[in-house]
């Protein structure tokens, strides 16, 4: 996360949502909370406190990743050792039998570059490893660093943050798709027109109309990233001028 922005996962979620909501895309599974690849999941965070966080609320006094009313150092230590110890009840191997199980310290201390037996000795003191062996972990499992070290509402943020990119670049491809249909139906239109009429009138009429479409389509890709309260005027205000102007070429044109 960069530092010139604090985390906020409340404020990201519904970000999240106003794109789902104007691609006309369910959100129930997209901010899922339990399970395999929901944000519990993925970020690391037991399911209430994602609940909690996603609500505004504070975590309590005490929860994991708070860091209220304990050493700081202590506090990252525990909150490195946790989510190690998730990521190994999460991140299940299948077994040549098919049945998921967990990884044995043996083999993450081999992808981490430590021994089995100290490994066990951090899990029982909840001393964190150095960041070399926090790392190894991690990314044994198919992790960062941050996995591990975020504090709770970063850690969520973080999650939600990549959902909201992938959804933005999906709706910039597709709002990039619907323009270049209009620009093919507006030159497809042209030559029809032009074939009918001899080109007087019929290919101005299609090519405004593609054009107006076109120009409201960029200004929806350029704000998709916009809060609605913002967003939505302006489009509403470029939609409307489009009409206009549509309609006075109409006129004119009669």
């Amino acid at each position: 996360m960069s530092e010139r922005f604090a985390a906020d996962p409340v404020r990201t979620a519904r970000r999240i949502t106003s794109l789902l909501e104007r691609a006309g895309i369910d959100g129930e599974d997209v901010l899922r909370v339990e399970g395999e690849g929901g944000l519990s999941y993925a970020s690391g965070l037991p399911v209430e406190d994602v609940q909690a966080l996603l609500r505004g609320a504070r975590l309590p006094q005490g929860a994991p990743g708070d860091g209220g009313g304990t050493d700081p150092v202590e506090e990252r230590h525990r909150r490195v050792v946790a989510r190690i110890v998730f990521l190994r009840r999460t991140r299940l191997r299948t077994s040549p039998d098919g049945q998921r199980r967990a990884y044995s310290l043996a083999d993450i201390a081999a992808g981490a570059g430590t021994s089995a037996q100290w490994l066990d000795k951090m899990i029982k003191t909840g001393k964190a490893p150095n960041l070399d062996h926090a790392a190894g972990i991690a990314d044994f499992f198919g992790e960062s660093i941050e996995f591990l070290v975020a504090e709770p509402a970063e850690a969520l943020d973080r999650v939600l943050q990549r959902i909201h990119k992938d959804l933005l670049e999906r709706t910039v491809a597709r709002q990039d798709a619907d323009i270049q249909r209009l620009r093919n139906a507006d030159i497809a239109g042209s030559a029809l027109g032009a074939g009918a009429a001899g080109g007087a009138g019929s290919p101005g009429s299609a090519g405004s109309a593609g054009s107006d479409l076109g120009i409201v389509g960029y200004a929806a890709r350029a704000l998709a990233d916009v809060p609605d309260d913002t967003a939505q005027p302006i489009i509403a205000l470029i939609e409307s001028i489009a009409r206009r102007s549509r309609e006075e070429r109409a006129r004119e044109s009669r």
